[in-house]
């Protein structure tokens, strides 16, 4: 086994998103362990970072859901045999069909480990069942073990691993403040701010992250009289333009231009969380994890959300009292009632760590490793 390992993740784009971030995350703690760290995606804004980092990145589209994609195959075939690449990382389902049909062309002596991780409850089908097929397959959550052994239930367990994501306290210290010039600026950009209460809806424009309970909520604590104001921080893609469109019209049909507004993307969520009074979690759908749920735990900013999926096990594991039942408007407005005037204090102790997450994606690399190729998958 090689002491230093060369790694090659894959995804469709590093623009944002939980498993962009997670990809950067391992990227960066490779190279500071002093791997060779590679990834492969049709690029974006987060590319920067990586790079900076120390990581290489290669500009290959292989996300497009399309026939066309499958050209990278024999491309990344001789890609991993001219970089002798020991790990092969999916992270997404049309860049894991182009790893793992690469990788099965391979000498099973010769070719790398091939790893996934199943980052959602995807739909159940032969195009999501390539998440199952790695030599180790990574669960973010229970949950989504849950629905791995659930939905492929020819899926060995013994070649799951559950390695939770992870915050770093560091970063997200409980009762973190902003600096004063970041305060300054914000305070400038959102003067309709001033004397409310902030609820943030972080997530990105899509009918998934439940916007629409978000602004039926900020209307019904608006008629109780409650001082608030609703913030929804993600960006849109073009293709998500007339959903936006949708909700601005139904804001203003509401009345609420003035009580709720869009950031875009933003590079300062844990800025705008730490000034938030809640944040919520909405998602219609089970999400596989609710990373911002925990980031805005250990910041000691109270949490409400949907008990369902990654973002319920987290809640009813660390802030049980932020538990709304799904799709329940009543419960919900009443939660956030009680988590605005008499939030109960976050206890920051026991919540899973990026350190820890990191750590144990390595051993398993090094775990796969060592194995024979027969016995590996």
């Amino acid at each position: 086994m090689p002491e230093r390992l060369t790694v090659v993740q894959v995804l469709p784009a590093l623009e944002s998103g939980g498993v962009e971030r997670g990809t950067l995350e391992l990227a960066r703690h490779l190279v500071e362990l002093g791997h060779r760290s590679i990834v492969i995606s049709a690029g974006g804004r987060m590319v920067e970072s990586l790079i900076r980092a120390g990581s290489e990145h290669l500009s290959w589209d292989v996300g497009h859901k399309g026939l066309t994609t499958l050209r990278y195959v024999p491309r990344l075939r001789r890609y991993l045999r001219a970089q002798a690449v020991d790990i092969l990382h999916a992270r997404s389902r049309m860049p894991a069909w182009v790893a793992y049909l690469a990788w099965r062309g391979m000498d099973p002596i010769a070719r790398p480990r091939f790893v996934t991780t199943v980052h959602g409850l995807y739909s159940v089908n032969p195009y999501s069942a390539v998440m199952v097929k790695g030599e180790r397959v990574i669960a973010v959550s229970a949950a989504v073990r849950d629905y791995i052994l659930r939905a492929y239930p020819r899926t060995d367990p013994a070649r799951i691993r559950l390695i939770p994501r992870g915050i770093d306290p560091a970063h997200h210290p409980p009762g973190y403040r902003p600096p004063p010039a970041w305060l300054a600026a914000w305070q400038a950009q959102y003067p309709q701010l001033a004397g409310k209460r902030l609820i943030t809806l972080p997530g990105r424009i899509t009918r998934l992250k439940g916007h629409e309970d978000f602004i039926a909520l900020v209307s019904r604590l608006k008629a109780l009289g409650e001082p608030v104001h609703g913030l929804i921080v993600g960006g849109v893609h073009p293709r998500k333009r007339r959903y936006l469109d949708e909700l601005r019209a139904r804001i203003a049909a509401a009345g609420l231009e003035r009580d709720i507004s869009f950031t875009g993307a933003r590079d300062d969520l844990r800025e705008i969380m730490a000034v938030s009074d809640l944040v919520l979690s909405l998602s219609a759908q089970p999400e596989s994890f609710g990373r911002t749920v925990l980031e805005a735990l250990a910041l000691g900013v109270p949490v409400a959300g949907y008990d369902h999926g990654g973002v319920g096990e987290q809640l009813r594991r660390h802030y049980p009292q932020g538990c709304v039942p799904l799709r329940d408007l009543d419960a919900l407005v009443q939660v956030c009632l009680g988590l605005l005037h008499t939030p109960p204090p976050v206890d920051v102790r026991g919540l899973p760590t990026l350190a820890a997450m990191l750590a144990a994606t390595v051993d398993l690399y090094r775990e796969l490793l060592s194995a024979s190729p027969a016995t590996g998958r």
